[in-house]
């Protein structure tokens, strides 16, 4: 466990970590974490905005993302240690506010995307049950899926990952099984199923948007389905050979995720109307229903969609709890979101908190923001980690100058990073289509960031503690032992 100084430092002596991943498992870790929720939960909202051209926003948001991968990469071959962005930004620029800023909003992000998860959770599982459920009791089911996580991230981290594990397959054979209804409707013995391929081609674009505008628009909201390989930075520590193992595994991890991604939305916009998809909370429950109605893969469908999008919940709220923790240690966060409990060994105040500000999430987009609130929440959080990406892109760029060995790391063409920086910046910007809710719901989040951390400094000073900073940024993700 690491014990925060007077001073802010972070004590070091703790042993390495076990190098337990190679190339198969860091694959597995990749592709479980980018695939998930938001093709589950997001396709009828992208085709909305598009039409039958679904699949063109997931392929520009593959490609955004693989521009930016090669940041990462450079900075992790680099760098091969734990923290991710923060610890790209704390050594490119060496400003503590910038530092905790991206540590904040990373932590942000992973709270959004639990909260779009939570929410998708409860749709399907009253479209499973065949029950059409008021949207305050969609709410309160997205609620206790939320305590429930708190629970099992309470119990410890070896519980949480062990059941990564077992929904990595779940959500991924739910995918599979997708596609593989498109092509038994596709080959004609679907009995019954009406294949429009025509549609695929097609351009609809709503409230008289331009083309280009809705393309955009869709781009900023499919982008969420491609995050999560920015994560498996945060495993170089325990990765055999990073240098060489994570160019190639990464990449190909994004790549599967970018076939899987067109290939069922071409099936989804082939077999349902883009009208239908667009007012479905479960998308992929409507694809199976007209691309084998014989079958009873349709009631199958929305409990598996609860086990996958239950995977990026965990994930997220287990890694928002971790850099809560780590923040708090470091006094750059108010010491008792630091607390640990005594026999469980988990950060059960950083649980705590984390768990109520999902809570406020789920609550105000479910009565206040919109009617469809997995869009405003999965919105938000792309536009949050497209904020952090932008600062990477600008990251790998600023530490050219620091030669850490020689010819002896990944290197990324210089022209990548700046149109990484360029496509996450106008992303992120209102002339993206991105809707004024996602700002108001971002904006808070990181007012209350900047109140607490401005806060701590008050406390930190008439407690007679000078300095208080993030003096290293690979303690933040290490939760207790």
């Amino acid at each position: 466990m690491t014990e925060a100084t007077a001073g802010g430092a972070v004590s070091d002596q703790q042993p390495e970590l076990k190098r337990v991943m190679g190339p198969g498992l860091l694959l597995l870790f990749v592709v479980g974490d980018i695939l998930g929720t938001g093709v589950y939960a997001l396709l009828g909202d992208v085709a909305g905005e598009v039409g039958g051209a679904a699949w063109l926003p997931f392929l520009i948001a593959f490609a955004i993302a693989t521009i930016t991968a090669f940041s990462y990469l450079e900075l992790v071959t680099k760098y091969p240690q734990a923290a991710g962005a923060a610890l790209y930004a704390h050594k490119a620029f060496g400003i503590h506010f910038i530092t905790f800023l991206v540590a904040f909003i990373v932590m942000c992000s992973g709270i959004t995307s639990a909260s779009t998860a939570s929410r998708a959770f409860a749709a399907n599982f009253f479209e499973g049950v065949d029950v059409e459920a008021p949207k305050l009791v969609v709410a309160l089911l997205a609620l206790a899926f939320m305590a429930a996580l708190a629970a099992i991230n309470y119990r410890g981290v070896g519980e949480s990952v062990r059941l990564n594990v077992i929904l990595t397959i779940v959500e991924i054979t739910g995918l599979v099984i997708v596609i593989m209804v498109g092509f038994w409707a596709f080959t004609g013995f679907a009995g019954g199923g009406d294949v429009d391929f025509s549609r695929i081609v097609a351009f609809e674009t709503g409230e008289d948007k331009s083309t280009f505008m809705a393309v955009t628009a869709a781009t900023s909201l499919a982008f969420f389905a491609m995050v999560g390989f920015e994560d498996s930075v945060n495993m170089a520590e325990e990765t055999k050979d990073p240098v060489k193992t994570f160019p190639k595994i990464l990449l190909s991890g994004l790549s599967i995720a970018g076939v899987v991604y067109v290939m069922v939305s071409i099936v989804a916009v082939a077999l349902v109307p883009v009208g239908e998809l667009k007012d479905s909370d479960t998308p992929l429950v409507e694809v199976v229903k007209a691309g084998a109605p014989g079958l009873p893969i349709d009631d199958i469908l929305p409990f598996m969609t609860m086990f996958a999008v239950s995977n990026t919940a965990l994930i997220n709220m287990l890694m928002a709890s971790r850099l809560i923790y780590g923040m708090a240690r470091q006094r750059v966060l108010p010491q008792v979101l630091g607390t640990v409990h005594p026999t469980r060994r988990s950060p059960w105040v950083a649980i705590v908190f984390t768990t109520l500000i999902a809570f406020g999430l789920i609550i105000y987009v479910s009565a206040f923001a919109s009617s469809d609130s997995i869009a405003v929440l999965g919105g938000t959080t792309s536009l949050l980690l497209l904020a952090v990406f932008a600062v990477v892109n600008v990251a790998v760029l600023a530490l050219r100058r620091d030669v850490v060995r020689a010819g002896g790391h990944f290197k990324t063409p210089t022209a990548l990073p700046v149109i990484g920086f360029l496509a996450s910046l106008y992303l992120v910007t209102p002339l993206s289509g991105r809707p004024v809710q996602q700002y108001i719901v971002a904006g808070g989040l990181v007012v209350i960031g900047v109140a607490l951390f401005f806060l701590t400094q008050l406390i930190n000073r008439q407690l007679g503690i000078r300095d208080a900073r993030i003096t290293d940024p690979t303690h933040l993700g290490a939760g207790p032992d």
